[in-house]
């Protein structure tokens, strides 16, 4: 968890594009060291780890429930030549302010890593961010001898939200499922020459969905230059559920209906009501 640079709020973006892409659910990772990052998002970094095989394809973004009459009919620009038609195209579905938020080179590749990263455990490169951090010192409130996470960081998050709220799903789909042929072009330079974009994504939906609901502020400790959770179970957790709690209960349970939203109209399947904060406690 970071001190300073926090993406809570790409959450939203990479939320509403994959974030679910886009704009929309967006997430960023701990305090990162000072500096400016390098411009490029390296194509092996993210996956080092990753399995060589590739499971089959499970969601085919064929199968996409969007009405053909929402979808654009207009040619692709090349990968290296997408940013402004993205950029606008993100403008247009979550309203003006996007372009402020989004870091406006490589908007795809930066998706595409930052999606694939959220269900990992190892954080998120800043180098590779779709969104601008937030503004203001991440909050933390004294409380006897425990550390709490600050309710004044929720309001860090307000610009994203914004851009949750005005989101139709339909069309964030719609758009996405027209554009999928650069996001997969990105995901196979990202090192998955074999694998699935989609099927990623809603990997990172799912794992987002499954983020606790904590009733009550969470406690967090000073770690070196870092922010964690004292509860181990709540650290253990993956980077992008980890990212969403820190927006607070208002702003996690917005974010997780548009993503419910999001991920019926990619895959035609209704998930069953979300858990309720009671079940969360223990992360």
């Amino acid at each position: 968890m970071g001190k300073q640079t926090s993406t809570g709020g790409w959450i939203v973006a990479v939320v509403v594009v994959a974030a679910v892409v886009g704009a929309g659910a967006y997430l960023a990772r701990k305090a990162m060291h000072a500096g400016a990052p390098p411009p490029v998002v390296p194509a092996s970094s993210a996956s080092a780890a990753v399995p060589p095989v590739e499971p089959a394809i499970r969601h085919p973004i064929e199968q996409a429930q969007v009405a053909p009459a929402t979808a654009s009919t207009s040619a692709l620009p090349a990968l290296d030549d997408s940013d402004a038609g993205v950029a606008a195209a993100l403008a247009a579905l979550g309203g003006g302010d996007v372009s402020a938020l989004l870091v406006p080179q490589q908007i795809i590749a930066r998706l595409v890593a930052t999606v694939d990263a959220l269900p990992r455990h190892d954080g998120l490169a800043a180098f590779t961010l779709p969104a601008r951090v937030p503004k203001g010192a991440f909050a933390v409130d004294e409380a006897g001898s425990a550390t709490l996470l600050g309710e004044r960081n929720y309001a860090r998050y307000a610009p994203y939200m914004q851009v949750v709220d005005a989101v139709d799903p339909q069309a964030l789909v719609a758009w996405y499922v027209h554009a999928y042929p650069l996001f997969q072009q990105a995901y196979r330079q990202l090192g998955y020459p074999t694998g699935y974009f989609n099927d990623r994504l809603v990997v990172a939906i799912d794992d987002l969905l499954a983020a606790p609901e904590p009733a009550t502020p969470l406690a967090v400790v000073r770690s070196k230059a870092f922010y964690v959770y004292v509860d181990p179970a709540l650290e253990a957790r993956s980077t992008g559920q980890k990212l969403l709690l820190r927006v607070g209960p208002a702003n996690e349970a917005k974010i997780k209906a548009k993503l419910r939203a999001i991920r019926t109209a990619l895959t035609g399947q209704t998930l069953p009501v979300a858990p309720t904060a009671a079940n969360a406690a223990g992360g």
